[in-house]
């Protein structure tokens, strides 16, 4: 595995590939990589003749108080299962690479509309961040698809929809949430919870599942389904962000006639505040 911190080595290998007539895959993340993380990448090798997969930590879609400065960087273990798992080339640029110019003064990506709710309510700004680093990686790599998981259920329609607005060439591939045995969606936020929230955390999912069990058979007052699992999840001793059902498509409120629905939550146990979401089809 090739290991590179500057967008002009990262740009010479793979160009050298693109002469090849070689395809080439990108994973963002920002490191502390678990098995959601891993099965990208696996998938991405099955796609793709080449693997590129991006460590950085991106102050832009950080708020104030936020934990940029306390996210774990485990960069040397990182690095370790990438190449376990047949990763190309590792692109870790440091901040200066990214954003030459102040952040302040910095050119940014915001998809309107999408980008302002539920994460981005609580968040503000987060969005913004997340769609202009997106934006730079598929410029900096030029990949022929990327691959995002689906527990960011917004941010996974936030780039969908940048790249569709701005006719970015890129292929986007949205894999499955990966969890762990008693369902908590892997996360790198999770090392936050204490032994006692661990045990508490996966009923988030779990209210989730009652919450598609009860639209199954016949509930169909979205609101009501939303305070009850609201209340339910503060009783368990979670302080809710958000509980939304939702238009799959674009995360408007679903009308009577929409099938493909998606459940979002997100609630802060702790330190932690953990996020998730079921999607569902109604016949």
């Amino acid at each position: 595995m090739i290991t590179v911190e500057t967008v002009a080595d990262l740009r010479h290998t793979v160009s050298r590939w693109r002469a090849a007539g070689e395809r080439v895959a990108l994973v963002p993340t920002m490191g502390n990589l678990h098995e959601g993380h891993l099965d990208l990448v696996r998938k991405a090798r099955s796609l793709a003749d080449r693997v590129v997969v991006s460590i950085f930590v991106n102050p832009l879609q950080f708020g104030e108080g936020e934990d940029f400065a306390t996210y774990p960087r485990t960069l040397i273990d990182d690095s370790d299962k990438l190449s376990a798992a047949a990763t190309d080339l590792l692109f870790t640029p440091q901040v200066a690479e990214m954003y030459a110019r102040p952040q302040q003064e910095q050119t940014r990506v915001e998809v309107p509309g999408l980008s302002g709710l539920f994460c981005g309510a609580s968040r503000p700004g987060h969005f913004v961040g997340v769609a202009t680093v997106v934006c730079k990686l598929f410029n900096m790599v030029q990949p022929d698809l990327a691959l995002f998981g689906e527990k960011d259920f917004q941010q996974l329609l936030v780039i969908r929809q940048m790249v569709q607005d701005l006719s970015i060439p890129v292929t986007i591939h949205g894999l499955p949430t990966v969890r762990e045995v008693d369902g908590l969606a892997r996360s790198s936020r999770n090392g936050y919870l204490s032994d006692t929230e661990r045990t508490i955390a996966p009923a988030l999912y779990r209210q989730l599942q009652q919450t598609v069990v009860g639209i199954k058979r016949g509930k169909h007052d979205y609101a009501a389904l939303e305070r009850q699992a609201i209340n339910r999840l503060e009783s368990e001793g979670f302080t809710p962000d958000y509980y939304a059902i939702r238009r799959a498509a674009d995360l408007a409120e679903p009308g009577a006639d929409d099938t493909s629905l998606v459940i979002l939550a997100a609630a802060y146990l702790g330190k932690a505040r953990l996020i998730d979401n079921i999607q569902l089809t109604l016949e």
